[in-house]
């Protein structure tokens, strides 16, 4: 029918702009753009205008703009090769973020949760043999048993929903534990330590197998003023990794006291630190920028739903679960988390809202303020370069007001989008995935 129509390259090149987004959002409406003297403000020729009428799909279609790559891929890429680039500048420099970061002390740390119950597991041994789980048996990388508890009926749902509910909480608070353990190890007061030196730090969250969060995290040492400051002299890689090994064994956050039990939430004792040291791959014989960014990256586009088999989306009634595709084990944490969802005394956690990431609500990449530039940064400039490259402006132009007003009109491609979609296939490409795991990933 397109063919029919005359219309398929066109509404080709107009898909295309959308970089393989099966989820756009529609919109219709009009944006002109007019030519205005800087110096009299009079209102010139119009310079460019769009009517969404005129397009080829009758209306605009934008990016969806997912993270998540189980709703679209191609979106998932733009934000995981940006993370990558986010990542990087703070390691190498680049990107508003000076060079010299990459001599400042770096490295790169794993934060887990603590046991809630045996699970099933692949033990290694040496020269990484996997040895029998508790059950008895060596499970495949595959073997959709692995985090699943041993006993459901005697795993602490409950904990696992309170501790993802209260994992952001609790890094915030070991980011406080983090400066004054570096402070006290540098002969600091903490109201002193800020003037002469900054912890920097970017991270994400990661659903293990069980269904509980842990974030990796690159943490950095800078000056007083971030990257653009040299660190101080004793502002060593092993100060640092002795002040997060000891900030994250001591810090915790308090929790809910309920049917009078009180929980307390700390990190479970499998801590891993590396030193980031190399540029660049080197044979794995150093943990290095290049695979610590693409690892972040990875992990910045996955949600509970590619770990542990549960829901990529919100539930409005736990009835929807009778429907659902997901695993026993996930269906039971979703049943905990809508269940706490209904005390009031629990309302600020919004476990209902945020019972299909079982409990967690935090965001899944954050950083602090002079780690590196922003993904919004490098999404603006991504828009800019896109509008110069389709409407450059003319070189007596002075500046340019711009009328726009549009009204949404749905999500996602018909039929015959789809197919001219599909048929594009854009590129996916990697920067190098890492050739490394730690130990606390496959728990």
């Amino acid at each position: 029918m397109l063919a029919s129509l005359g219309t398929m390259p066109e509404l080709g090149r107009q898909l295309s702009g959308l970089g393989g987004c099966t989820r756009p959002v529609r919109l219709n409406g009009h944006r002109t753009e007019y030519e205005v003297n800087k110096t009299t403000g009079e209102i010139g020729r119009v310079l460019h205008h769009l009517d969404s009428a005129s397009l080829p799909a009758g209306q605009l279609l934008v990016r969806c703009n997912n993270r998540r790559a189980s709703r679209c891929a191609a979106c998932a890429e733009t934000y995981r090769r940006d993370t990558y680039h986010l990542i990087t500048a703070g390691l190498r420099g680049g990107k508003g973020t000076p060079e010299r970061v990459s001599a400042h002390p770096r490295v790169f740390a794993t934060f887990t949760a603590p046991s809630f119950g045996p699970v099933h597991n692949r033990p290694t041994g040496p020269a990484g043999t996997v040895r029998p789980c508790r059950c008895g048996l060596r499970h495949d990388v595959g073997d959709a048993a692995l985090g699943t508890p041993l006993d459901p009926d005697a795993y602490d749902y409950e904990a696992a929903v309170l501790w993802n509910a209260h994992a952001g909480a609790l890094w915030r608070r070991f980011s406080i534990y983090l400066r004054r353990e570096v402070a006290k190890r540098a002969g600091l007061t903490q109201r002193a330590f800020r003037h002469h030196a900054r912890v920097s730090f970017a991270k994400v969250a990661e659903y293990q197998k069980r269904g509980a969060v842990h974030f990796h995290a690159v943490i950095r040492l800078d000056g007083p003023e971030g990257g653009d400051t040299a660190p101080p002299h004793w502002a060593t890689a092993e100060l640092l990794a002795d002040s997060i090994r000891a900030a994250a064994t001591a810090v915790r956050v308090d929790g809910p006291v309920i049917e009078n039990r009180a929980h307390t939430f700390a990190f479970g004792r499998q801590l891993d630190i590396r030193t980031i040291r190399s540029a660049d791959f080197d044979g794995g014989q150093e943990l290095t920028e290049r695979a610590v960014a693409a690892y972040v990256a990875k992990y910045a586009t996955k949600g509970a739903e590619a770990a542990t088999g549960t829901l990529d989306r919100p539930i409005r009634f736990l009835a929807e679960l009778a429907q659902a595709r997901i695993t026993e084990h996930a269906r039971r944490m979703i049943r905990i988390a809508w269940t706490l969802g209904a005390r009031s005394e629990l309302a600020d956690l919004r476990l209902r809202a945020w019972a299909h990431m079982l409990g967690f609500r935090g965001h899944f990449s954050t950083k602090s303020r002079r780690y590196s530039t922003t993904l919004g940064a490098l999404r603006d400039a991504r828009a800019e370069w896109r509008r110069a490259q389709a409407n450059p402006a003319p070189e007596d132009a002075e500046t340019t007001l711009v009328l726009a007003h549009w009204v949404f009109a749905g999500t996602g491609l018909s039929s015959g989008e789809r197919w001219l979609t599909e048929s594009l296939e854009p590129a996916l490409g990697t920067e190098g995935e890492p050739t490394w795991t730690t130990a606390a990933t496959n728990s």
